[in-house]
């Protein structure tokens, strides 16, 4: 054991090769309870759910900043964090959710290094632990971490490399690891863990990769596996057929789980979104539907067993990936009362199913520009020109990409629409809010493993294809009316978000901007009421909290890479990577 002393009051241990910073002395945090994380909604002062509640609402009972003094908040505090070093992809991103119980912070910064922040006073964020899981950069991609989980008295962190983490919340010891991830190329690339009762559920996020993606249920108490669920069939199983090829596209198929899933305790069913099938851009390598890929997937928490799928875009060939957040909620539908699950869909439609059984119940399209398809059916929720009897879809003609054809042009933009960033509901006004891309891309398969199949292996990127943007890309946050899926409220910006929505009692929706700006909005009309510009990029979304009755907002900024995403913005391409914590208070 090595121990690093900074003072008196700090003092640093590695344990197994894991680095545990003390840097003073804390009042001890209330552990963290099935009831009290089902009722996470009646202790707005803690934020204690990456999405806020089970339900992913991202909704806070708070009201003391409301639209009346919005335009007073003042910056509060800020916390230099670490990880801006970078993997052959780019630099660590921020693009998580701090959590808070009871006056302790709790953030990863995009190589999973776990900080517990006291912010009690108000004034300042002062460190007292972090915990270094020891990624290798040179074996990282895409370095970031949506957030860890909370249960019990430990913090849950899943990290770059495959492994789940369990640290001593007081300490900032490690309890356990468990490397969950066993198959080439598989990891945990940001969606974070989700805490169930005893278990921890963690989605394997890395299907670009050419994956399989699956879901698993970790004892929280010692690292053991309960279950793991394949978001792929196997061969036998229903919805292998759906992959139609004769060299085994499934094994590298996608499907994978990026997003942290929503939980419903009533039916203890864990719902979550599946990401594009592999590769990307080119169907004619995995013709068929190919289940589970594109769909929100509900699971019985307790055994991992399916109970019902919704696949939004089947034979998906333009990367609309469906891990986007599914917000749970009770509402009258057509007159009756329904429980739903609502969706922003990355095609650009706004969902809703029933939650219980995954029927489909109404749509709306959100976005300005949309042209793969000519709309929903009223009817099965599938996209206008889905042919069951085809095994390459083309839902409007001449809009798929093709071997040895030209490139396509598609609305919207590959990155959505809404993409993994968390959407927000309003419960009081039932209005549901989407930060999104507006725009549109052009994409052509291409590629020697679309021509020779045996090439491929899993653990190296696999497209199918090459993309490119040639308009530039605006950004919008819409709000949908969730009794109909038709638009209640829209507003247009400069540039694309990529960071997700916060909203409050105090009837706003805040939100980060990719050119550095901070926002509130009001949220019946999206008029801006306050912003300020902080110089780097927003790609995580913010939260709110309490302490001693007075409010809180913070929200992440870093963003490794902002120009990886084509944008055909050259504005952001000079920003600078940068890992800072910013709180916000009147």
């Amino acid at each position: 054991m090595k121990t690093d002393k900074f003072s008196s009051s700090v003092v640093g241990l590695a344990a197994g090769g894991l680095m545990a910073a003390f840097l003073s002395s804390t009042v001890l945090g209330a552990e963290v309870t099935y009831d009290r994380l089902v009722n996470a909604e009646n202790e707005p002062q803690n934020w204690l759910h990456i999405h806020g509640n089970y339900s992913s609402t991202r909704f806070s009972k708070l009201s003391q900043v409301n639209t009346n003094n919005a335009g007073n908040l003042q910056l509060a505090f800020a916390v230099a964090l670490g990880g801006t070093k970078k993997s052959w992809i780019g630099g660590g991103t921020l693009q998580g959710t701090p959590l808070v119980n009871g006056g302790d912070l709790y953030v990863a910064n995009g190589w999973g290094e776990t900080y517990k922040i006291d912010v009690r006073s108000g004034r300042r964020g002062t460190i007292r632990w972090i915990m270094d899981p020891g990624v290798d950069p040179t074996e990282a991609d895409l370095p970031n971490n949506r957030g860890v989980a909370l249960w019990g008295n430990n913090v849950y962190t899943a990290t770059l490399d495959g492994r789940l983490m369990a640290t001593d919340a007081d300490s900032g010891e490690v309890v356990w690891e468990k490397q969950v991830s066993t198959d080439t190329g598989e990891a945990f690339t940001g969606g974070g863990p989700l805490a169930l009762r005893d278990s921890i559920l963690v989605g394997q996020s890395w299907g670009d990769n050419g994956t399989r993606g699956w879901l698993a249920s970790i004892n929280a108490n010692n690292g053991d596996e309960n279950w793991r669920t394949q978001m792929i069939p196997d061969p036998g199983e229903p919805g292998h057929e759906t992959w139609a090829d004769d060299h085994g596209a499934y094994k590298t198929g996608g499907a994978s789980l990026w997003v942290t899933g929503s939980f419903d305790p009533e039916s203890n069913l864990t719902l979550w979104g599946t990401g594009n099938p592999v590769p990307m851009f080119d169907p004619e390598f995995r013709p068929g539907d190919n289940l589970y890929s594109n769909s929100t997937v509900a699971m019985d928490a307790d055994t991992g067993e399916i109970a019902w799928y919704f696949q939004y875009t089947p034979g998906d060939y333009l990367d609309y990936d469906e891990v986007g957040s599914h917000l749970l909620y009770d509402v009258e539908i057509n007159g009756e009362s329904r429980k739903v699950l609502g969706h922003f869909g990355r095609n650009g439609f706004y969902y809703n199913l029933d939650r219980n059984t995954g029927a489909f119940l109404n749509s709306g399209q959100y976005l300005v520009e949309l042209d793969w398809t000519e709309g929903i059916d009223p009817k099965t929720g599938k996209p206008l020109g889905y042919d069951s009897s085809k095994l390459l879809q083309e839902y409007i003609p001449g809009s798929a990409p093709r071997r040895g054809q030209p490139a396509i042009e598609a609305c919207p933009h590959l990155q959505g629409g809404v993409n993994f960033w968390p959407t927000a509901y309003n419960p009081i006004l039932q209005i549901a809010y989407g930060a999104s891309f507006e725009g549109c891309f052009s994409v052509v398969p291409s590629g020697d493993q679309i021509e020779d199949p045996t090439s491929v292996a899993p653990g190296d990127i696999f497209l199918g294809g090459d993309w490119a943007v040639s308009k530039r890309v605006y950004g919008s946050i819409t709000g949908i009316d969730v009794t109909t899926s038709e638009i209640a409220t829209k507003g247009i910006h400069e540039f694309p978000h990529y960071g997700g929505l916060l909203a409050t009692a105090g009837n706003l929706v805040f939100a980060g901007h990719m050119d550095g700006t901070f926002a509130a909005y009001d949220a019946v009309s999206l008029a801006e009421l306050w912003s300020i510009n902080l110089g780097g990029t927003f790609k995580a979304p913010p939260i709110t909290y309490s302490v001693d009755g007075q409010q809180y907002v913070a929200i992440l900024m870093g963003g490794g890479g902002v120009n990886l995403v084509p944008l055909a913005a050259p504005e952001l391409d000079v920003i600078q990577n940068s890992s800072m914590l910013f709180v916000f208070s009147l």
